[in-house]
């Protein structure tokens, strides 16, 4: 699918790859844009040509957001885009290297900035940077589509389960182990209300199961509130006892919990004396966990990474009801039932895919690759590097172009000889020598590239 600019630069609905190729060959088009591929048409505008109805489905995540593109065609739903944008990594390290260099300052009696401690306040609304980077990265990425394509809906994971859809406190047996939407909306609370780890020996990354905290055969009911998550081997070993009597006489339980704590406490000297503590309140923790109330498993929350992504799934929301679009709202239980109903792999741009109640029974043929975009930020605004005890070790160039290339621009190079001779499409570092290097994830790939063998493909400022 390749992107459609009518001759004023006003998004037209996208093409095939074959009729993009036709309109280049006969000069009925130009490339406007490389990454994304998109042409500018010479004779054909806005006012004089049709729409279809054009959706586009986001999946937010902590380190990587899933976009779906989906065109309600006359032969039915098709999915024409998929693509996946890495958020930037690392923001909560540097404002940490960043306080300690400041106090550094300060405690050697170096005060190079005014004192604000008493004068700092934080507005209604607000983010961590690390959080609200993701946002802004997500929305600027929606900006960007509605200027390469004529976008008449959104659709967006707005909570990681649905409240509304738990409110019948009698819920049968089969209901939750099975594949209603109930069944996914309560599961989904259940992992987030238990920190995805088992209750009892605090086992992750296992294949949880529902179990009753309080046994049916001792009178248990089905309620949510009776229900929380177990590893299988904690499961069979309670079977039908009491949980002070489990947490207290199964020999099994303790020894698993043993082995998750050692794992957890590694070499920190600090974290047995916290893990011992851990252990013998579990069982006023367990009762004190099922009496958490719905309305506040599912509220914004900062407390870790995984419960704040609520709090920017929350935000973004409310930005994309700024764009004046149809939002239509799903939850994550939704989304995971709907993309298990259609076997699709776990991956981004399939979560982003099955977003929402709009999903429809089934798709064309899915898109043969994925678009990747990467948040590159805005350059580096500290002027003096350090080492790790804080002491300056280099100073920067005022100056971010050389040569008319600027590091994190996406160039093609054409070694004639050396050691790197060929071909390289990559991300630049540039230098004031001229001698450039080539990196790609991180790493340098090819050193040494001299300027004149570059080519500009996408400048730095036009990524996320």
């Amino acid at each position: 699918m390749m992107f459609v600019l009518d001759q004023h630069q006003k998004p037209l609905m996208p093409c095939t790859e074959k009729r993009a190729r036709l309109l280049l060959e006969r000069g009925r088009a130009v490339v406007h844009r490389q990454f994304p591929f998109t042409i500018r048409l010479k004779d054909r505008t806005a006012d004089t040509s049709a729409f279809q109805d054009l959706r586009l489905k986001l999946d937010p995540g902590r380190k990587t957001t899933g976009v779906a593109m989906i065109l309600d065609s006359t032969k039915g739903p098709k999915a024409i885009f998929f693509g996946e944008i890495g958020h930037k990594p690392g923001i909560q390290s540097r404002l940490d290297d960043r306080r300690t260099h400041r106090r550094g300052c300060w405690h050697r009696h170096t005060r190079y900035r005014a004192a604000r401690f008493d004068n700092r306040q934080r507005r209604t609304g607000w983010l961590p940077p690390s959080v609200k980077a993701r946002v802004d990265q997500t929305l600027r990425a929606v900006a960007k589509f509605r200027k390469l394509a004529p976008i008449t809906d959104l659709s967006v994971e707005h909570v990681k389960f649905d409240t509304q859809k738990m409110q019948n406190p009698e819920i049968s047996g089969i209901e939750y182990q099975q594949g209603t939407l109930l069944g996914y909306e309560i599961r989904e609370y259940l992992l987030e209300k238990w920190d995805r780890r088992c209750a009892y020996c605090d086992a992750e990354d296992v294949e949880f199961q529902v179990e009753h905290v309080h046994p049916k055969d001792l009178g248990g009911s089905d309620r949510v509130s009776n229900l929380a998550l177990a590893c299988p081997a904690c499961n069979i070993s309670k079977n039908n006892q009491s949980l002070a009597e489990f947490l207290a006489r199964d020999a099994g339980r303790r020894r698993r919990a043993a082995q998750h704590a050692k794992a957890y406490a590694g070499k920190d000297p600090h974290k047995p004396k916290d893990r011992a503590c851990w252990e013998t309140s579990r069982l006023e923790r367990i009762q004190r966990q099922m009496k958490a109330p719905l309305k506040g498993a599912a509220a914004p929350t900062l407390g870790s990474p995984r419960r704040g992504m609520n709090a920017t799934r929350w935000r973004l929301d409310d930005q994309l009801q700024a764009t004046g679009l149809p939002v239509e709202g799903g939850s994550g239980a939704r989304t995971k039932m709907q993309r298990i109903a259609h076997t699709f792999p776990k991956e981004h741009y399939y979560d982003a895919l099955c977003v929402g109640a709009s999903t429809p029974e089934s798709f064309a043929a899915p898109p043969a690759y994925v678009q990747a975009w990467s948040a590159k930020g805005h350059g580096n605004r500290q002027m003096c590097g350090t080492h790790q005890y804080g002491f300056p070790i280099r100073h920067r160039s005022r100056r971010r172009q050389h040569f008319g290339f600027q590091t994190g621009d996406l160039v093609v190079a054409r070694v004639p000889h050396g050691k790197y001779a060929g071909g390289w499409t990559e991300r630049v570092s540039a230098r004031a020598s001229g001698s450039f290097d080539m990196t790609a994830g991180g790493q340098r790939v090819a050193q040494g590239i001299s300027y004149r063998h570059c080519l500009i493909l996408q400048p730095r400022w036009m990524a996320l």
